[in-house]
């Protein structure tokens, strides 16, 4: 039995592209309000105009402490609710450790782990005050299945799933359900720094999925009855040649 999300508000970050924007769209056609949150306001307002009057901009710099403080009272301002938070926003650095450039590294695990964590902590409060409420994270296989290539994108995501499995401990007697989406790669922007011989090869094998694939197991995590908590689901391409 799956619920409905109708009359259920959301939101994302890093909604105006790729698996964020996959995302509110899904939302959305499932009759939920979205607030899209974003630092790219062009973008946003792009994102906005097609998904119709059920989605809302909210650009905001996850990078900014004060930034994301003005995040959940600008979506209760336009909604009078939050009920889902997708902290989706990331970045993506994969290659040699020996090449890599720590100072990128730093951008990265700032945003794929201290800005999901922060704005995680922004919305907590507000949905135990209301016992309810459902958190996702953008995870990766990465996050249960290191991956050689990609060592620092991979310890970002490790800590990620350390953080889900403990503070949905911590909240579920709040009756906050807390939750991670565990993708493999996914044809998006954050792969453009694949080689491209290394990109060819895996969509010639079949194996990349789509950012509406992943949207649609985040849809299946929303959907089941409250006293369900998917806590990690994993998704995989399947190969062409299996």
């Amino acid at each position: 039995m799956s619920l409905s999300l109708n009359g259920q508000v959301a939101a994302i970050t890093g909604a105006a592209s790729g698996i964020g924007f996959a995302c509110a769209k899904s939302l959305v056609a499932a009759g939920a309000s979205v607030a899209l949150v974003d630092r790219d306001a062009p973008a946003l307002d792009a994102a906005c105009a097609e998904l119709g009057g059920n989605a809302f901009a909210v650009d905001i710099d996850l990078l900014d402490p004060a930034s994301v403080g003005t995040m959940l009272p600008r979506i209760l301002e336009r909604f009078g609710q939050l009920d889902i938070f997708h902290a989706n926003a990331g970045a993506y650095i994969g290659g040699p450790i020996v090449e890599g450039d720590p100072d990128q590294w730093d951008r990265m695990l700032n945003l794929n782990i201290n800005a999901a964590f922060r704005s995680i902590h922004a919305v907590l409060p507000y949905m135990v005050e209301r016992q309810t409420g459902d958190i996702v994270m953008t995870s990766s296989i990465a996050g249960i299945v290191p991956v050689a290539w990609e060592p620092i994108y991979t310890a970002s995501k490790f800590a990620v799933q350390a953080f889900v499995h403990t503070v949905r401990r911590q909240v579920a007697p709040s009756g906050i359900r807390v939750g991670a989406v565990c993708p493999g790669p996914v044809r998006t922007a954050l792969i453009a720094d694949w080689p491209q011989a290394k990109l060819d090869a895996a969509l010639a094998a079949g194996d990349l999925m789509e950012a509406e694939d992943v949207a649609d197991a985040v849809l299946f995590m929303l959907s089941r009855r409250r006293n369900v908590t998917i806590r990690d689901l994993v998704i995989l391409p399947q190969r062409n040649d299996l």
